[in-house]
């Protein structure tokens, strides 16, 4: 367990101390990896099923590369192979896996609430891996992560998160996690894609990309969410590009040397972010996928039974 959490569904249930508790054992489970081999028995005879509504690269992957390391067997299940083409619902599929006995269920879906809703009817450890527009928690986890690494602390940083926050579920978690860390946050983006309110989350709302990102210590810059937007928001890409994408130019100009450039994947080359930039020397894109592999290790660790006061057997 996470604290007082059985399931991580969303980090606005989290406290500062149970992100730092999550933070700090990723810090040896990031030396895993750094080792020629890389396995551990942690979860050894536990069981982590992946269920993915939703098509990803790095959240699925690396999950089930977190299982393997920790020794525990990873199944990867996908909709479109699945009995739901055939009308089962999703509490009938989680049920039906559950009755299979895995430790921790892993799900992204496009529906707000999903694994909220599969958490209560099942009786497993339950990760969001991203549910619609709601949260990301892994992803907001990663991300604190690697500006920890990267500017040692977030106790006073100033992060600029900019883009699509309306459709982003990246944006929420972050914002709920580096607030809670001492960051301040900036959000930026077209107003058609600001969502009313979000203010109370404990950001601010800027519409000039200069005005957000001068000055800070790191940039999150975010894709367009087409396949969760109805009507277009926005002229086109070529217009958001100008306005709130961020290039070589822009970067030199506008942000600090020592600011670093993070993206949640995938990038949209050319419209948010320029291929210099997102392969420049103020880019830990990379770091963050990586990092991820380590703050997946950690949920997966935490929720299926391990110890952080036994963490050492990571290190074994």
């Amino acid at each position: 367990m996470i604290g007082r959490h059985k399931h991580c569904i969303a980090l606005a249930d989290y406290s500062r101390e149970e992100i730092l508790e999550v933070l700090d054992l990723a810090v040896s489970m990031k030396e895993v990896l750094q080792r020629p081999i890389k396995k551990v028995p942690s979860l050894r005879g536990k069981s982590v099923v992946n269920l993915f509504f939703e098509a990803s690269t790095r959240t699925r992957s690396s999950f089930e590369i977190a299982a393997k390391v920790l020794s525990a067997d990873a199944l990867n299940w996908t909709s479109a192979s699945s009995s739901v083409t055939k009308g089962e619902t999703l509490i009938d599929t989680a049920r039906n896996l559950e009755a299979m006995r895995p430790d921790v269920l892993v799900i992204r879906h496009s529906a707000g609430g999903a694994p909220q809703l599969v958490a209560e009817h099942v009786g497993c450890a339950v990760v969001s891996a991203g549910d619609g527009a709601h949260e990301h928690p892994s992803q907001g986890l990663l991300d604190c992560f690697t500006l920890r690494e990267k500017l040692g602390t977030l106790e006073g940083k100033t992060v600029a998160i900019v883009g699509d926050i309306s459709h982003s579920r990246v944006a929420r978690s972050d914002i709920h996690a580096m607030t809670k860390l001492g960051a301040r946050v900036r959000l930026c983006g077209p107003p058609t894609m600001m969502p009313a309110g979000v203010e109370a989350l404990g950001a601010t709302v800027h519409y000039q990309l200069r005005e957000a990102v001068e000055g800070v210590d790191a940039v999150v810059m975010l894709r367009i969410q087409h396949e969760r937007i109805g009507d277009p928001l926005i002229p086109g890409t070529r217009e958001y590009s100008k306005l709130w994408g961020l290039n070589a130019k822009k970067a030199a100009e506008w942000l600090r040397p020592q600011c670093v450039i993070l993206h949640p994947g995938p990038i949209n080359r050319g419209v948010e972010l320029s291929p210099e930039v997102a392969d420049g020397p103020q880019s830990v894109i990379l770091d963050q996928v990586q990092n991820g592999v380590a703050v997946r290790m950690a949920i997966l660790y935490l929720l299926a039974g391990g110890n952080p006061a036994d963490a050492g057997e990571a290190k074994a």
